[in-house]
């Protein structure tokens, strides 16, 4: 999916045109809040889904009608629409100091036991885009539905530089 840069040099924005990646429209809320709040040098990330042009890339359960390799991919396409959160509030990512946390929540079936594996979809290019160094604390963890039908949604807190 990823490779990942651990410490290479230049900026989150560098590292994401080294990767190739070039960042989708910031996706619009689906209710009556916004995407992200800055408090002092916190900025917290409403609940982002896999969705692509405000439609679900994945519908369904990771490990029933999804497989794994699904699930990863609805990890890395909601953390890449994450970041296009947080580019639009803070007007690049360079200004991002850490990844502080990201939780996933993952609609599975009772029994599904890889949830770090799906997580990891989102974490990998989170280190590949801000380095190792950066790194944040996670949650993962199983539940019944998402909106939309999204096998998992992401919510994240980033450290901002002043």
């Amino acid at each position: 999916m990823v490779s990942t840069l651990g410490t290479s040099a230049g900026g989150a924005e560098q590292r994401l045109k080294d990767l190739g990646i070039v960042l989708p429209a910031a996706p619009l809320p689906l209710g009556a809040y916004v995407e992200a709040v800055q408090s002092g040098n916190l900025l917290f990330l409403s609940g982002i889904l896999p969705v692509v042009d405000g439609k679900p890339r994945h519908v369904g359960r990771v490990g029933v009608e999804l497989d794994l390799e699904a699930g990863r991919d609805a990890a890395f396409t909601a953390c890449l629409n994450a970041l296009a959160v947080v580019r639009d509030e803070l007007g690049s990512l360079d200004r991002v100091s850490r990844v502080v946390r990201l939780a996933v929540s993952i609609v599975a079936e009772p029994d599904f036991r890889s949830h770090p594996l799906v997580a990891d979809g989102a974490s990998e290019l989170l280190e590949a885009v801000f380095g190792k160094d950066k790194t944040s604390t996670r949650r993962a963890l199983g539940v019944v539905s998402l909106p939309l039908g999204a096998p998992l949604e992401l919510e994240l807190i980033f450290e901002t530089a002043q």
